[in-house]
Parts: structure tokens; sequence; C-alpha cells
């Protein structure tokens, strides 16, 4: 018997154990880009065993990571990766994956590999969207939501629009806003032709697209009809004597052949029904002037609220409500005419008295006339140094101008004794003072009066605080302290009525405006 060491053992048994160790292993493919795999497809290959027994090695993944591997006990390994596996900004992930392969006699390897997922960018998804139900006359918003149209890597997309599917008036933004306000024509084709209208769906960076279907109809619900109300506010501030005008426009969701009829009511009965006329069925014009009695002095103001309403065919009943706050204001009609006659009064009495500056005009023209004719007729004056018994004649010829008669012995009546300045005992002078204080004060009154009519011929002027000043100046011309010189007479029997066309004729610029 042959007999062994216990070196020769050892070394026997550890060269049996490395000649195990190296013989034992997994191989995987080992052609290009075989573990480089796009999202969406499948990876599928076999792990094979060395030495391969004749019973089968069994083969396990240990802690794999994402789920979804499958390697059955064979060694065939596959893996679909999802379209999410890789996010659009790394576009490239790697995964490794460990195998463990057991032999029938219990002998273990273990290799690890690595996996790498390339992203793939999918065209965004456009479904079925609800449809869009429009109103006529009312602009219509429509939001594309992002529960029918994404993009299913989460990447951005953008909405563009067709122009030759789009209707008038019709808008698309890149948000996927669509708005559109159907005219009439439009609105009621909607009813037996509903229309289809595509869009664009885009994704970014790569610029995929998909097209979008959106169906377009008439409302279905029985709407109330609609009231715009022109000016917009509902708060409005007048005075009294300031008209308010609104316009109604009328419009209904389903058509407006379905509005029936427009009304209003006021919260004062003063305000009458005749104050809204209708122009159109589907316009109305709101015109009303409170007038001077509306507000009581003592409140000032006092606010009114006018609820305008709208029916349709099917009796529903929309309304619109405006608050007027009329403010007290000054009867300007009253002031008017007060100012009025305040006007023409002073322009009367200064007509009056450049009329009766006239007539005295020529009376002193007269009397001056007398006075320049006093050389030819000389006055005859009566000297008495007693009781006068009788006179001679007042006027004398020429050639008995020297003659002397005596009546009664006492009294002597002389001629020529007198200057020929002498007119009933008043002097020429004395004539010509008047007739200068005469003109000065007509070119006064005439002057002022014309300024005053031409400045006061129409009313905002007459309504200023100046007019009344303007009165005290031209009182001041009429009443002018020179006049008693002129000793004109104080009254008159009768005091002419002058008409509005003797004042024109006057003052020129006279009006008759009140």
């Amino acid at each position: 018997m042959r007999r062994f060491t216990c070196t020769s053992i050892l070394v026997f048994l550890l060269g049996s154990a490395v000649q195990g160790q190296a013989a034992y292993d997994l191989i995987f493919p080992d052609s290009l880009g075989w573990n480089s795999i796009e999202e969406g497809k499948t990876l599928s290959f076999r792990i094979k065993a060395v030495p391969e027994p004749k019973k089968p090695v069994r083969f396990y993944l240990v802690d794999t990571e994402p789920a979804g591997f499958q390697l059955d006990s064979l060694g065939y390994f596959s893996w679909t990766p999802a379209y999410r596996t890789v996010s659009r900004v790394d576009q490239k992930r790697d995964f490794p994956i460990i195998v463990q392969g057991i032999w029938p006699d219990g002998q273990r390897v273990r290799k690890t590999v690595t996996i790498s997922v390339l992203h793939v960018n999918r065209p965004p998804v456009a479904e079925e969207l609800p449809v869009f139900y429009v109103k006529q006359s009312t602009r219509n918003i429509y939001q594309i939501g992002n529960e029918f149209v994404f993009d299913p890597d989460d990447d951005p997309i953008v909405f563009k629009a067709i122009p030759s599917q789009l209707p008038e008036g019709m808008a698309i933004t890149s948000q996927g806003q669509i708005s559109w306000t159907p005219s009439r024509n439009q609105f009621n084709s909607l009813k037996n032709n509903p229309l289809t209208v595509e869009f664009i769906v885009q994704d970014q960076p790569d610029k995929t697209e998909t097209r979008g279907r959106l169906r377009i109809a008439q409302t279905q619900l029985d709407l109330p009809p609609e009231i715009l109300i022109v000016p917009g506010d509902s708060l409005f501030s007048i005075k009294e004597d300031e008209t308010i005008n609104l316009k109604l426009y009328l419009s209904d969701p389903n058509g407006d052949e379905n509005v029936k009829s427009a009304g209003f009511v006021a919260s004062d009965n003063r305000v009458a029904a005749s104050a809204l006329t209708e122009n159109t069925p589907l316009q109305y014009e709101f015109t009303w002037l409170p007038g001077y009695d509306f507000v009581d002095e003592a409140k000032k103001k006092l606010p009114v609220d006018i609820t305008f309403f709208a029916l349709d065919k099917s009796n529903n009943r929309t309304q619109r409500k405006v608050t007027i706050i009329v403010n007290d204001a000054e009867n300007l009609i009253e002031k008017d005419a007060l100012q009025y006659q305040k006007y023409r009064s002073n322009l009367v009495a200064a007509t009056e008295l450049l009329r009766t500056l006239d007539d005295n005009q020529k009376k002193l023209n007269e009397n001056y006339k007398k006075a320049k004719r006093g050389k030819k007729n000389r006055t005859l004056m009566n000297a008495s140094l007693g009781a006068v018994t009788g006179f001679s004649p007042a006027l004398l010829e020429p050639d008995q101008s020297r003659t002397v008669s005596t009546v009664g012995g006492t009294t002597v009546l002389t001629l020529n004794t007198l200057e020929a300045t002498q007119v009933v005992g008043k002097s020429r002078d004395d004539i010509m003072d008047k007739i200068k204080i005469n003109v000065d004060i007509r070119n006064k009154v005439q002057s002022a009066g014309d300024e005053f009519a031409r400045k006061y011929s129409s009313k905002a002027p007459r309504r200023s605080n100046e007019f009344e000043k303007d009165i005290e100046k031209l009182r001041m011309v009429l009443n002018d302290q020179r006049i008693v010189l002129l000793e004109l007479e104080a009254y008159k029997k009768a005091a002419p009525q002058f008409t509005n066309r003797d004042i024109k004729r006057t003052f020129p610029d006279f009006t008759e405006e009140n």
C-alpha cells in the first residue's frame, strides 16, 4: 500500500479546490451593445453556466431594482423597461444586476452585469375632448385640460392652431385656451351642423406632434337672456336738471330670436315707464330728466334704484340694477327768467333815458337858435316905476326903433335897452352848457348800454356773480348826478312801453333769449 504524507495530502486538497473554483463561471452574451436597450423594448438573453452539469444549474437575481426583471431557473433573462424609466433630462441610465448560479454540488457563483436604458421620446397624447358648448354673441372660453391632452414623458407641450380649421373669430393660445364669440349666423349654423375643429399638440424640445379634435355645438341649456348696459357703471350721480341716458343691449345665449321683451322697475314711482324706449327688439334706451321739484331742498339728494329686466320666450328672466343719486340743483329756468328780466328792464331804462335825452337835445337846440336870433328880434321889457297903465307893441319896425312912447305919464317904455344875448331871461352860455352835459350823458349811457347788452346777450354770463356788479355800474351811469342840471320833467303822464324791437333798435346786441 502506498502511503501519503500529511503535506502531500494538504497540497492535493488545495490544488483541487483552486482547480474547482476556477472552473465554475457564469457566461453572458458578448456581442456589441447587447446590454443596451431603449425604453419600451424588451431585452432578453440566456446566461450559461460553466461547467454545465447533468442536472441544471439554478439561477437567481440578488437585490434587483427596479422591479420587472425576469430570470427563470434555466438562465433565461428578459426585461422591458417602462417608458418613464429614464427622464428626458438624463437620456440614459445604468442598472446593475447581480446574478447568482448554484450548481448541484452546492457551488455558488455571483456575477454583476450592467444594463443601460436609453430614453425614448413619445408624441403627446390627445384623447377625446368634452364637447365645447357655446353661447351666442358671448365670448366663450374653453380650456383644454391636461387630463385629456398630455405628454406621456412629461415634456412641455404647446398648442398650435390649424388656420384652415378655425371658424372666423376663433383663436387658440399656445396654452390650449380656445376663445370664440360666434355671430348670429355662426350660432344658427351650429344647430344642425355641429363644428369639429382640429389642432396640433407639440412637445418640446423634440417637437413631436399629435393632432387633437374638438367638437363644438350650441348650448343645450335654456339660459336666460343677457343685458349689457352702456355706460357699464352701477352707480350714477346727476343733478335735477341733468338728463341721464343709458343704452341697453339684449342678447340670448340660445339665440337672439329667443328674446321676448324688456322693461324696468323703479324704487320711485315718479320715474315714468315712458323713460324706456325700444329702438329695436334687442336695443333699448333709458332717458330720464328728474326735474327741479324731484328732490326736497332739505334732503339735498335722493337715491333712486332702477332695475332693468329682460325676458325670453320661456319666461326666463335676468335683471341688472343701477342706482341713480339725484342731487338738488338750483332752478335755472326760474333763475334765467329772473336774470333776463333784470337784463331787459335795465336796458329799457337806458332806452327811455336816451329817448328823453334826445327830446331834451331838440329843445335845447331850439332855445339856442332863439338866442342866436336875438339881435334881429329884440325883446320888449316892461319897466315900471309905478302902476302900469298900458304897454307898447312888442316889436317895432326898424325905422321906429328909437321912438319913445309914454302911457299915463308914469310908465316909460324903452326899447333897445336889452342885449341880444337874452332870451326870456336865459343866457346862451347857459344853454350851451346844458347841451354839452346832455351830449356827454347820452354818450356814456349809449356806450354802457351797448357793452351791457353785448356782454349778457346769452344765459351763461347772466348766471355769474359779475352780472349783478355790472347792473350796479349801469345804474350809476343812468343816475348821473348832472341830470338834475338839465331840468328834465320829473313825471310823465304816460310812460312809453318799449318793445324788444325798440330796445334792439337802440342796442343792436340785445337778445330775446331768456
